[in-house]
């Protein structure tokens, strides 16, 4: 399909400046890391994005859907058919008694600032969390003991077809590090939260604690995609790795931190395939010394880069 083809399918649907093609997915990614995108699609409404998955769903194109890019490793050869980004979807942003409510495309960071603005607890948490709303509501995001399964009541999606549904609070099917939507595919529009009256001052000290510890603690200062691991029954992936002393391990551009072993970082130049040795190794070695298998967190799209005959002859 030739990119006139896609601009005339695209045609009233969204702007020609929202299609990009062959779009390395390295810039829309917290890795820095990917490979092309046969075509990237950034759509500015819910009607837009609507929009876009009809055509989608009609041409049987493949689809990826990119939120903020945190925890996401896109392979070096990139991504075959159509990646849409949800980052231009950040309306509404606005509370209503002690609910706030937010478009899916609004950053964690954004979000909790609204929050202690109308001086409400609840998403202090999540106020360092790379990343959207929505992809938060994906993966049931969480850290310093809140979750976001504690506070969200609603969340509205579009169907892989372009279908409105609601989800009520007790049908996201939340558990650790994952929600309903990594079921039905179904794509994160907007989220309804339900927090508590608080005191300002309290707020935003809370979220300065937990600003605080988190640039002392975690490698923020480098590319990487967040957690490398989930956390294991019983265990912190982050201990294991430094316990079996794996602190800057290191494959091409790709390193355990050596601020804190349960992140990966991209240290300049590192490829997707740096990447998945060192977790291939990390992994490896945790097991022979804990006998602990470590799940990524990380989610991995699109292929392996293809090599030339001549890739081998130097």
């Amino acid at each position: 399909m030739t990119k006139e083809y896609w601009e005339e399918l695209f045609s009233g649907v969204v702007p020609k400046s929202a299609l990009h093609f062959a779009e390395p997915m390295a810039r829309h990614t917290t890795f820095a890391i990917g490979g092309p995108a046969d075509l990237y699609i950034e759509p500015a409404t819910e009607a837009e994005l609507a929009g876009v998955l009809r055509v989608v769903a009609n041409e049987k194109c493949p689809l990826m859907i990119l939120g903020g890019g945190a925890n996401v490793l896109v392979r070096d050869g990139g991504v075959r058919g159509v990646v849409v980004g949800l980052s231009r979807l950040v309306r509404p942003c606005y509370t209503d008694g002690t609910r706030l409510v937010v478009a899916g495309g609004v950053r964690l960071a954004q979000a909790s600032r609204a929050a202690a603005k109308a001086e409400l607890s609840g998403l202090e948490f999540a106020c360092g969390i790379p990343g959207t709303i929505g992809g938060a509501v994906w993966m049931n995001a969480g850290a310093y003991g809140g979750e976001m399964q504690q506070i969200v009541t609603e969340v509205t999606a579009l169907t892989r077809a372009g279908e409105r549904v609601v989800y009520a609070g007790d049908q996201l099917h939340f558990a650790y590090r994952h929600s309903v939507f990594q079921e039905t595919g179904d794509i994160i529009t907007q989220v309804t939260m339900e927090l508590q009256p608080g005191n300002a001052a309290e707020i935003r000290a809370k979220m300065a604690d937990y600003t605080q510890r988190r640039t002392t603690k975690q490698p923020l200062d480098m590319p990487s995609s967040g957690s490398t691991f989930k956390r294991p029954v019983g265990y912190y992936a982050g201990t294991l790795i430094e316990t079996t002393g794996l602190k800057g391990l290191t494959v091409g551009g790709a390193q355990v931190s050596m601020r804190h072993a349960g992140f990966i970082v991209n240290c300049g130049g590192a490829t997707a395939a740096d990447v998945l040795g060192l977790i291939a190794e990390v992994q490896r070695r945790v097991f022979a010394a804990h006998g602990v298998t470590l799940e990524p967190e990380v989610q991995i799209f699109g292929e392996d880069e293809q090599r030339s005959e001549t890739d081998d002859a130097y």
